[in-house]
């Protein structure tokens, strides 16, 4: 942690910043674990949008 003091005397803590490293693209067999995800969520919203009519 990176402490300073000003002239009055005040702590100002700074913290330490994590290494950055930037995201990789998903590769073909991840595109389709998350295309299959989002066709599962939105089957089961559609269902309980359908229950919430039903029973209303």
């Amino acid at each position: 942690m990176y402490t300073t003091i000003n002239e009055d005397g005040v702590l100002n803590n700074y913290a330490t910043e994590p290494q950055i490293y930037y995201a990789e693209y998903p590769s073909t067999e991840e595109q389709r674990s998350y295309s299959f995800q989002a066709g599962i969520a939105t089957l089961l919203v559609s269902a309980l949008v359908l229950l919430a009519f039903g029973v209303s």
